[in-house]
């Protein structure tokens, strides 16, 4: 049998950046001018919620409404994913890394590696908001849910949960080979965040020149003009404009203190992990409340 650990996923809570990296990968490896558009990066990347793939998983059309029918198609069209490429590719979800009854929602035997894009729950909240056409009350509410459920109207379902566990969940999968970025350190230094996921998980010399060229044709700016000319497929029908900001810091202004407290409670072991930085500002403002 093929070994089809071929998939290397682009994981991420939903508004954390992975646009931005498929975008990154896709101007850095493809040749000049061969590299997909915003409404185009299926033909370098593929995800987990694609229709086409859960139709051929089913045989025909795929007529699934529950979690049970996607549960029962998933492994099929992970293994048709895994498949649809002769070597490693890259495969965006959302789903966070966990088994929902007898299923592996990122089975062992069709991945190589994940690259794992994170955002500090102070800034994702009022990104997420406005990407689930909701108050920042009820996004916070949903990033604190543990079953958090995100998905197609097809459906096919991503498996969110809470902010914290999803973070937890993909940097701690025992046996997966990872590469975690911070998006406020790609936004800080996007080249510098570029060489080292170049460097240190392809452990391949990084091309300067081309290196530089992706950054350029995919800095915030570029990708909101891109979509106010052209639009964005992967806008959700209830976001009036998918690129809104693309700044870290943006919850000084966006959320209350006693949002900003909530949001620390919440979630303070896994910010004390991974952004320490953050705890004696967020404390302060939270203090306010």
């Amino acid at each position: 049998m093929n070994d089809l650990r071929r998939i290397i996923w682009l994981a991420s809570f939903p508004k954390s950046g992975n646009t931005w990296i498929r975008s990154l990968l896709a101007q850095y490896f493809m040749p000049p001018g061969q590299a997909p558009d915003l409404n185009n990066l299926r033909n370098f990347t593929t995800g987990d919620v694609r229709r086409d793939f859960f139709d051929a998983a089913a045989g025909g059309r795929y007529d699934g409404s529950t979690i049970a029918d996607w549960l029962e198609m998933r492994p099929q069209a992970l293994r048709l994913i895994a498949g649809s490429k002769p070597t490693h590719h890259f495969v965006k979800t959302h789903c966070q890394t966990m088994r929902v009854g007898d299923t592996d929602l990122i089975p062992p035997e069709v991945t190589a590696a994940a690259i794992y894009i994170m955002r500090n729950p102070f800034d994702l909240a009022p990104s997420f908001a406005r990407h689930q056409g909701c108050d920042l009350d009820t996004a916070i509410d949903r990033m604190m849910n543990p079953d958090s459920m995100a998905g197609t109207a097809e459906g096919i379902f991503e498996p969110l949960g809470r902010w914290d566990d999803h973070v937890t969940s993909w940097t701690t999968a025992p046996g997966l080979s990872r590469h975690v970025l911070r998006y406020e350190d790609m936004i800080a230094n996007t080249g510098k965040a570029m060489r080292g996921l170049i460097e240190t998980f392809f452990r391949i010399p990084v091309d300067k020149p081309k290196l530089a060229r992706a950054v350029r044709a995919t800095n915030f700016d570029a990708m909101k003009a891109f979509e106010q000319k052209h639009g964005f497929v992967e806008k959700p029908a209830e976001m009036k404009a998918f690129f809104a900001k693309g700044q870290a810091g943006v919850w000084r202004d966006d959320l209350s203190p006693a949002q900003v407290g909530r949001i620390r409670e919440a979630f303070l072991p896994v910010l004390e992990k991974w952004y320490p930085e953050m705890l004696k500002e967020t404390a302060v403002v939270a203090g306010a409340a």
